[in-house]
């Protein structure tokens, strides 16, 4: 097991045109999930996640879900993405935060190598939030869209969220 891991980066980097998707088309499930981009993520300056066509408007639809539930019940959930591209995650989830006491495990069965790695669970969740927070205004700005208008169109997995009872 690795110590208390300090430092997550993200990287990502559309590989979709500006043109591949439009307010018009927020209801275009198959349009949705083409769009996509490099998306990377780095522990300790070490690649753990890359993936090269990464749907990115599914995953932020998680991500946002996830923010959502954190913030209603006042507990940093689990978070997992699934996408609708892939099918066999009888070892997991594509990418996962898994929390234990003040601390969290960051899990992916596409991962670089496989470690443990381990952080401050407020650390983590920030990080989370700070991710689909740039998201949204990165996504927005380059696609010239309004994921709001989006947003529950995106298909995603519902969960059972933790409501600290």
């Amino acid at each position: 097991m690795d110590s208390l891991s300090s430092q997550i980066e993200f990287y990502y980097q559309f590989t979709s045109a500006k043109s591949d998707i439009s307010n018009k088309q927020r209801k275009d499930v198959s349009a949705i999930l083409n769009v996509s981009a490099r998306f990377k993520l780095f522990i300790n300056s070490e690649c753990y996640f890359d993936q090269e066509e990464f749907p990115i408007l599914e995953f932020y639809k998680y991500l946002y879900n996830w923010k959502i539930a954190t913030n209603k019940y006042n507990v940093i959930q689990e978070f997992h993405y699934y996408s609708l591209e892939f099918d066999d995650y009888d070892e997991g989830a594509i990418l996962s935060l898994i929390p234990f006491g003040k601390r969290a495990r960051l899990m992916s069965i596409w991962a670089e190598h496989k470690r443990y790695y381990i952080f401050d669970l407020t650390y983590l969740s920030e990080e989370f939030i700070k991710l689909e927070e740039d998201l949204k205004e990165t996504i927005e700005r380059y696609f010239d869209i309004n994921l709001g208008k989006f947003i529950k169109y995106i298909p995603s997995v519902n969960f059972e969220w933790n409501t600290g009872k």
